[in-house]
C-alpha cells in the first residue's frame, strides 16, 4: 500500500475521531453547536440522537484505523469496506440533513478510497 492511500486513511480516521467528540461531548457547546448551525434547544433536545450518530462515526474511525494497523492480509479489505461506508454515510447525510457533508465526510472518503483501490 503506497504511502499516501495510508496517510489518506489516518486522515479520514482523524476526521471521524473529531466528529465523535463534536457529535458525543461538544454537541450542545458553542463549538459544536458553530460547527453543525444549531440553536442552544435545538441542540439541547437532540443531544442523545448525536451521541447515537457520534458511536456510528466512532466506528467508521475503528474500522479504519484496524485497516491500518490489523492483520496485513485483512488491511486492504478493511479499507476498502470502511471508506465505502464512509462515502455511502456522507452521500446520505448530504441527501438527507446537510449538502456541506458531501464534501466535509464523502469527497474526502471517495478520494481515499480511489486511492486505497489505485495502490492495491
Amino acid at each position: 500500500m503506497s504511502t499516501l492511500a495510508v496517510v489518506l486513511v489516518a486522515l479520514v480516521a482523524a476526521l471521524h475521531a473529531y466528529i465523535v467528540v463534536l457529535e458525543m461531548l461538544l454537541w450542545t457547546t458553542p463549538r459544536g453547536r458553530a460547527a453543525f448551525g444549531l440553536t442552544p434547544e435545538f441542540a439541547e433536545s437532540t443531544r442523545a440522537l448525536a451521541a447515537n450518530q457520534g458511536l456510528y462515526n466512532g466506528f467508521l474511525a475503528a474500522g479504519l484505523l484496524w485497516g491500518l494497523v490489523g492483520p496485513a492480509d485483512h488491511r486492504f479489505a478493511f479499507r476498502v469496506f470502511f471508506l465505502a461506508c464512509v462515502v455511502v454515510a456522507g452521500v446520505y447525510g448530504a441527501a438527507t440533513a446537510s449538502h456541506r457533508i458531501l464534501f466535509v465526510q464523502a469527497l474526502p472518503g471517495a478520494v481515499t478510497l480511489a486511492v486505497v483501490l489505485v495502490a492495491g
